[in-house]
């Protein structure tokens, strides 16, 4: 039986519909705004995340009064065929299309989470499955000029961290050198596929000519493929992962190549009918999955956790808990891996905070 099948058919009641903000300065130099979506009814409440990288959005979106004629009944499907016929930007079209994905995926991560705490259950039981310990790698940037500083303070919190580091043409032969010896490494993000960006990273045939080589083993995430730079992975294809084209079935099969890796970011797929169905795909095809995450500062954050847990526990997951991705670490900091909750209800293994 397909995964989401298991859960389609859950009735979910909504009785009334919250917006809170969260907020937190981080690792890349920019301030986080995130919307907590939270679902009432029969006197349980259900959590999502909306992770839509602009502010504005934000602070539009809790302005308005919570609308989307989401109150009544329905099922995690009908609510999915509902929210995918709503404009949840009011009329305004975002700056990124992918974030009619990220709220869509509030909205209903929201709603199954609900729907599960209804049903005095939990995802894992939900889809017979258990709930193992997570592995994660730690995502950060290298700073402007880069530097070794970050890596060396996290190893010396916690010398077993590995990393997901984001290469720049700010780095040099020296830096890469550096970074390379400490032997930490388990992806490189080239982020060859953002455009409009502050993150754009236009391909550089030396930048990954002189990253292959010192990365033997690393998997490399997200390179740009062009005349230049396609004819340097001839033999490295089998360690190329993919992240931000990915949002179903579709943008796998029209890769350039068949993957053997890919980033699964559940807010890009929208739909958790799409998400399952990819993840599904990627098992019958042998295609090596690891979770990442878009600076979730709350529920969102544990609901990763929880989907890594039940189908790829033992990947490169970048889903660090929020303590890794704030400017000031704390002396103590969660090892890897994370333990599942001794008792877990609804769809994560967080509780929202406010």
């Amino acid at each position: 039986m397909p995964t989401y099948d298991a859960i389609a058919e859950l009735p979910v009641r909504i009785e009334a519909v919250e917006y809170s903000r969260r907020q937190r300065e981080t690792t890349s130099d920019f301030t986080r705004v995130s919307t907590i979506i939270s679902l009432h009814g029969d006197g349980e409440t259900g959590h999502g995340e909306d992770v839509t990288y602009e502010t504005a959005d934000h602070d539009a979106l809790q302005a308005a009064e919570p609308s989307f004629d989401l109150v009544g009944e329905w099922t995690v499907d009908s609510l999915s065929t509902h929210l995918e016929a709503v404009d949840l930007f009011h009329g305004h079209t975002p700056a990124q299309e992918t974030f009619c994905n990220y709220r869509q995926w509030g909205f209903e991560s929201a709603a199954l989470d609900l729907a599960l705490r209804q049903a005095d259950t939990d995802l894992a039981s939900a889809l017979d499955r258990t709930y193992d310990p997570v592995s994660f790698i730690v995502s950060t940037r290298l700073g402007s000029p880069p530097s070794t500083d970050r890596i060396e303070t996290l190893l010396d919190r916690n010398g077993s961290l590995e990393f997901k580091l984001d290469p720049t043409d700010e780095w040099s032969p020296a830096l890469i050198g550096a970074v390379a010896d400490t032997g930490r490494v388990r992806i490189l993000d080239l982020k060859g596929h953002y455009e409009g960006t502050e993150v754009d990273q236009p391909p550089d045939p030396e930048l990954y000519t002189q990253l292959l080589d010192a990365f033997p083993e690393a998997v490399v995430e997200d390179p740009a493929l062009t005349e230049e730079t396609e004819p340097l992975f001839e033999g490295h294809r089998g360690r190329v992962s993919w992240d931000a084209p990915i949002h179903g079935i579709e943008d796998v099969e029209a890769l350039p190549f068949a993957p053997e890796w890919l980033n699964i970011k559940p807010s890009r797929f929208g739909s958790i009918a799409s998400l399952f169905e990819t993840i599904e795909y990627c098992a019958e095809r042998g295609i090596e999955m690891y979770g990442g995450g878009q600076f979730e500062l709350d529920v969102g954050r544990g609901q990763l956790h929880a989907i890594a847990s039940l189908f790829y526990p033992d990947g490169p997951n970048d889903v660090a808990p929020g303590a890794y991705n704030v400017p000031e670490l704390a002396d103590e900091l969660p090892p890897s891996p994370l333990s599942p909750p001794a008792a877990a209800v609804g769809f994560g293994w967080e509780s929202t905070g406010e």
